[in-house]
């Protein structure tokens, strides 16, 4: 799917790839469920491949970067000057926001962050339907998008996060189902 230039193709992205990620969940076994991630045989490099253990640590994933949104959208538009990232964090050292998040939510159920992210998701939705075209996807439409549009925030935490998770599990499966045929597992 191509990246979304207006506001329905941006709801519909979110849409289709939110539905294909639960799709894909509701269809995990029990046994990729109960198996840790271990993707270390990929030797990838980016830290999340070696942060999330299971469905959960993504899903919290998700939710963080929603509420990130949700958070900076409603104070820059209530007349807030604050910055996408929470303090002390900036683009270079997000990697240690995650693991923050990830700690967060060692202790939150599955089905607790399968229901949060469903609602956190409908709001970000809500959200983005607040706004025109215009606002979405013109470059410094708003001070505080800096030289990026808003509606590239809203792809980042919506379509294109599901497609990064739906990927992350994908793998997951395959890995799981290849250490189980070379009995592994």
């Amino acid at each position: 799917m191509p990246r979304p230039t207006s506001k329905n193709e941006l709801l519909e992205a979110a849409a289709a790839n939110f539905e294909k990620l639960f799709e894909f969940t509701e269809k995990m076994s029990e046994e990729e469920l109960n198996t840790p991630f271990d993707f270390s045989a990929l030797n990838k490099k980016e830290a999340h491949w070696g942060r999330d253990k299971n469905l959960r640590d993504v899903l919290a994933h998700l939710y963080e970067w929603h509420q990130l949104l949700l958070i900076w959208v409603n104070a820059n538009t209530n007349g807030g000057n604050q910055p996408f990232l929470p303090e002390p964090y900036n683009w270079k050292t997000y990697g240690d926001m995650n693991i923050e998040f990830f700690e967060k939510h060692q202790n939150t159920d599955l089905q607790d962050i399968t229901e949060m992210l469903k609602k956190s998701h409908n709001d970000v939705i809500k959200l983005l339907e607040s706004f025109t075209d215009e606002q979405l996807f013109t470059k410094s439409f708003y001070k505080w998008t800096g030289t990026t549009n808003l509606g590239s925030y809203f792809i980042s935490v919506t379509s294109s996060h599901y497609d990064w998770a739906l990927k992350k599990l994908r793998t997951h499966k395959k890995l799981t189902a290849e250490r189980k045929n070379n009995g592994k597992a």
